[in-house]
């Protein structure tokens, strides 16, 4: 199979690990091993990137009782129940042929899986058939532990066209977000992790953050190459409200060999729905790298 479309090819030369990737990208398949399918029953969260009726990238997250995302085959998950009202992917989900990237990650134990296929809906929710399946490295993941389902209250959405000086500060105190990307007619959903202040807000409709090492594929820095489209999702993970961004996204590459990502925000929606799942403050990865200017730890995957 070919592993790897143009861009990523692009980057991966330009960065020179290309025998690296071609290593790595063994582990790229259509199918489900058990042991990600016993990984899959036991999350309560799982990432979904896709474009909306618009054309617009966006990264949103499901939340249900662990057993709500399960293997039902060699290639195929089903996902029960659907996202909160006012979220910019529910109509995405609810079409036959979406094309979908979705991300598992369990803060509790540092592991992560990446499942990219086509959607097909199904009485109770949606199903994906996988094309890519494969796990990353847990290095860069910041540890919690869960700590209450909140049930109640009203669900809330905001719209806008840029962040509000309170998702400014939300940015920079993120140590996560996830990020969706396309390309060669897929979707693909990522993680980014980082102390406090990894990603830079340069304006109410700029960010900019470090790519620091990962696993050499380049998955996401190769869709940017060839399509800018992206969507960003930061959770509040202690709170439970989600921060939505669309835009697009071009990577700057350093003389010193160093790398990273400059996002223009074009469309934001902040929410906070009932059903929301509350983490403890984190635990960061012992592994993470040095902010320039500070004393902790900040890293980021690819």
């Amino acid at each position: 199979m070919d592993r790897y479309h143009r861009g990523s090819l692009a980057v991966q030369e330009r960065v020179g690990v290309r025998e690296l990737a071609e290593h790595v990208g063994r582990s790229i398949g259509p199918g489900i091993r058990d042991v990600a399918a016993a990984f899959l029953a036991l999350q309560p969260h799982l990432v979904v990137g896709a474009a909306d009726g618009t054309g617009r990238l966006w990264a949103s997250l499901l939340t249900g009782a662990p057993g709500f995302v399960r293997a039902t085959g060699p290639d195929r998950i089903a996902v029960r129940g659907g996202l909160p009202d006012g979220d910019p992917l529910a109509g995405a989900l609810a079409a036959d042929g979406t094309r979908v990237g979705t991300i598992a990650l369990d803060p509790r134990t540092r592991r992560r899986m990446r499942l990219n296929g086509t959607l097909a809906v199904t009485a109770g929710g949606f199903a994906v058939t996988a094309e890519e399946v494969f796990s990353n490295c847990p290095k860069y993941l910041q540890k919690r532990q869960p700590l209450e389902r909140v049930a109640e209250g009203p669900g809330t959405v905001r719209r806008s066209g840029a962040l509000t000086p309170g998702q400014e500060r939300a940015v920079r105190a993120a140590d996560t977000f996830f990020v969706a990307t396309a390309g060669a007619g897929g979707a693909d959903a990522s993680h980014r992790g980082g102390m406090p202040g990894f990603v830079e807000v340069l304006s109410p409709t700029e960010l900019r953050w470090p790519d620091y090492p990962g696993n050499a594929m380049f998955l996401t820095l190769g869709n940017l190459a060839l399509d800018e489209r992206a969507g960003l999702l930061f959770p509040d993970w202690e709170g439970g409200g989600v921060l939505q961004l669309s835009g697009r996204a071009r990577t700057e590459f350093a003389a010193d060999g160093s790398r990273g990502v400059r996002f223009r925000v074009e469309a934001v929606v902040e929410s906070l729905h009932p059903g929301r799942l509350r983490w403890s403050a984190p635990e960061y990865s012992p592994a993470n790298p040095a902010l320039p200017d500070g004393p902790h730890a900040g890293s980021t995957t690819r």
